[in-house]
């Protein structure tokens, strides 16, 4: 089976994904480079083409409008984009944690590439972190991710790891997220994204008093129900009645887990509560959603219709408290 993960490393305990390479704690920015499979540059040539002629190769052509993106170290092509576009190395993805990891105690955790270079990002621990009732541990990180396809902005997002089952989720206030999303019709300037950072950073203390709200707000049985049923079953189910089924076994599994099968479900701040709630669905993406692989489900839990989907979980949980 064809994996999306070219190469990963990680800093500490087997991250969630449970994929990559072990690094010592504080390993400088190279070796991460290395080992995480970012020591290489995204070149870029113009688009050419080979005209037809009778009985001969024919001329090489050139298309100005568009250029070739390649990898320098083995030579692949990565995609096809407009001479507009501006590229981001995969390097400059981890030096952007440089002077956050040396001077602002911040600690890289994992790092990698994915679609064989396509798309790479690196995360790291704040410092940041707060714990609910039940000793249930919540801890900050920075998510530093682009692509070089067009599929991801160069993109920062504040995300929190619940430590007791590892769900994933990020910081959203008031319905929107705190992602900061730098396009690639225009250059990457790291400090500018670090200044907005600051502010999204700030966020963190109002972002954990919502999340302490959802774990003193008791649910009741069809509240927990509706709940599920809004999150995981907009589907149009009579269009596509395979999708249906789909939801209808994730409905099972997600409410299995809120009922006490999911890890950290016995908490006192997740028992019977809107965040037991928003655990089961993070949980139920994270770790269990049909993937063709551990890396594509990781790719879809951060950047995919994972994401999503533990963004409509968020909103839907914060309702229950307004």
């Amino acid at each position: 089976m064809a994996h999306l993960v070219q190469a990963m490393a990680y800093q500490g305990q087997t991250p969630w994904h449970q994929l990559g390479n072990q690094l010592p704690a504080k390993a400088p920015i190279e070796v991460w480079a290395k080992q995480a499979g970012m020591d290489w540059d995204i070149c870029e040539t113009p688009v050419r083409y080979m005209t037809e002629q009778a009985g001969s190769l024919g001329s090489i052509m050139s298309f100005e409008d568009q250029k070739v993106l390649y990898r320098s170290d083995s030579k692949a092509p990565l995609s096809v984009v407009s001479q507009r576009y501006q590229v981001v190395q995969p390097k400059a993805v981890l030096e952007f944690y440089r002077d956050l990891t040396e001077i602002s105690g911040f600690e890289l955790e994992t790092a990698g590439v994915l679609k064989e270079g396509k798309k790479f990002w690196a995360l790291a621990k704040t410092g940041k972190e707060a714990t609910l009732k039940g000793n249930d541990l919540v801890k900050g990180y920075i998510l530093l991710a682009t692509s070089c396809d067009g599929s991801l902005a160069t993109t920062a997002t504040p995300t929190t790891v619940r430590v007791v089952c590892n769900n994933t989720l990020s910081i959203a206030l008031n319905g929107a997220s705190s992602a900061i999303k730098v396009p690639h019709s225009t250059s990457f300037d790291p400090q500018a994204v670090k200044k907005q950072l600051g502010i999204a950073v700030s966020q963190w203390d109002g972002f954990m008093y919502r999340m302490k709200t959802l774990s003193e707000r008791k649910v009741k049985s069809h509240e927990a129900l509706n709940f599920f049923l809004k999150v995981l079953c907009q589907a149009d189910i009579h269009a596509n009645p395979a999708t249906g089924l789909m939801n209808e076994r994730a409905l099972k599994r997600v409410q299995a887990l809120y009922d006490g099968q999911g890890r950290g479900a016995e908490l006192v701040s997740a028992s019977g509560t809107a965040w037991g709630l928003l655990n089961a669905v993070t949980e139920f993406v994270d770790h269990e959603r049909k993937a063709r692989s551990q890396d594509y489900r990781m790719d879809s839990a951060w950047f995919g219709q994972g994401a999503n989907l533990k963004q409509r979980a968020l909103d839907h949980a914060l309702q229950l408290t307004a």
